[in-house]
């Protein structure tokens, strides 16, 4: 018998995969829990609908990264922060401050997870950052620390 899996199913495969399992095994388990329905003409429809409409939004997601990582690319971010007279922070830059510093430069929020610093950034000048913001997007930035 032929289901259409709507969950991962262990031993099977992913949600929306095609498997081939015994009679038994599908009526007896993977019907009553709901980790698969019948894989009928109706069912198969709606599933290419539905990975029809993924891929479309995954294009999307896709050409909105790069349009920001050019975005990215083009503007210089700057950060306040206190320091000493030689140029020596009190601290140090996070990546919740260069998110801070995206979202008050092009009013776009980045998570700060997706942000890697080379190396700690603890005095005054300027910096190359990566932001990651999709599979194979990543944005290279500079950004400039100045004394508050």
């Amino acid at each position: 018998m032929k289901v259409i899996l709507t969950e991962d199913v262990k031993t099977l495969g992913k949600v929306g995969d095609i498997a081939d399992v015994a009679e038994g095994y599908a009526r007896n388990f993977l019907l009553p829990r709901n980790l698969a329905v019948e894989a009928s003409a109706g069912a198969m429809a709606v599933l290419q609908q539905k990975k029809k409409a993924a891929a479309r939004k995954e294009a999307l997601a896709l050409s909105e990264a790069k349009d920001l990582a050019d975005k990215l690319s083009q503007t210089k971010l700057t950060v306040k922060a206190k320091a000493g007279g030689n140029g020596k922070l009190f601290g140090a830059v996070t990546n919740g401050d260069v998110a801070d510093a995206i979202h008050h430069a092009l009013s776009t929020s980045v998570d700060k997870h997706k942000i890697e610093i080379k190396a700690s950034i603890k005095a005054v000048g300027s910096y190359p950052v990566e932001i990651k913001l999709h599979k194979g997007v990543i944005a290279q930035a500079t950004l400039s620390v100045i004394a508050a």
